[in-house]
C-alpha cells in the first residue's frame, strides 16, 4: 500500500537535498518521478527545486488553486508514476494535503511531502497541520541551533538582523532572512532581541 510521508524540519535542515537524492534513486533505477514545488518560492527559479549544496532540478509548481490529484492521475494514466515529491508543502492548501491522500490510495503512488512545520511566530502553516493530521507516517529532519541542540523553531530577521515578531505568515525567503534556533533560544529571542 502506498503511503503519505511528512518529512518536516526548520530551515536549513536539508529537507529539499533528501528529496533531490530520493528522487534520483528511482530514477537511476528507471522509475518515473514527479516533483513538485510551491509556486511562490521561486528563490531557485520557477519550477525549480533547489538545495544549499547545489543539487537541482526541474520541479512542477503548484498553487493552491491546483488540483494536484487531477494533475498526478493524468501524468500517471499517461506514463506511470512510481512516487510523487513535493517540497515546500507548508504551502500546500489542506484540500491538496488530502488529493496527495487520494493520490496514495487510489492511484497507488507514494508521495513524500517535505516541508517546514511551524512558521516563525511559532503557529502551524494549514499545509502542515494537516500533513501532520493525516499522514501515515512522520519523519523529523533534524539540524542543530548555535548552542548544539536540536533546532524545531526559526525566527525571521530584518534587513538590520533584528527579530521580526509580526508580519505575514508566509514571506520566501532563505538564510538572509530565517535563522533556525532550539526552543529555548526561540522564545528567548521573540521575548527580548
Amino acid at each position: 500500500m502506498a503511503k503519505l510521508y511528512f518529512h518536516y524540519a526548520t530551515m536549513n535542515a536539508g529537507k529539499s537535498t533528501m528529496l533531490l537524492q530520493a528522487s534520483y534513486n528511482y530514477r537511476e533505477r528507471g522509475m518515473r518521478t514527479a516533483i513538485f514545488v510551491a509556486a511562490l518560492d521561486d528563490r531557485a527559479g520557477q519550477g525549480r527545486v533547489a538545495s544549499r549544496i547545489g543539487l537541482s532540478s526541474d520541479a512542477i509548481p503548484f498553487s493552491e488553486e491546483d488540483d494536484l490529484f487531477e494533475i498526478i492521475t493524468g501524468m500517471h494514466n499517461d506514463d506511470p508514476i512510481a512516487c510523487v515529491f513535493v517540497d515546500e508543502a507548508q504551502f500546500l492548501a489542506q484540500e491538496q494535503v488530502w488529493q496527495l491522500a487520494r493520490v496514495c490510495d487510489r492511484v497507488g503512488a507514494p508521495v513524500m511531502a517535505y516541508g517546514l512545520r511551524t512558521d516563525f511566530q511559532g503557529k502551524l502553516f494549514p499545509g502542515s497541520h494537516e500533513l501532520l493530521a493525516i499522514a501515515d507516517e512522520l519523519r523529523e529532519v533534524r539540524t542543530i541551533c548555535f548552542c548544539g541542540r536540536k533546532a524545531t523553531m526559526v525566527v525571521r530577521m530584518d534587513e538590520e538582523g533584528r527579530v521580526m515578531r509580526h508580519g505575514a505568515q508566509v514571506e520566501v525567503g532563505g538564510n538572509e532572512k530565517y535563522v533556525s534556533l532550539c526552543r529555548r533560544h526561540w522564545e528567548e529571542k521573540m521575548r527580548c532581541d
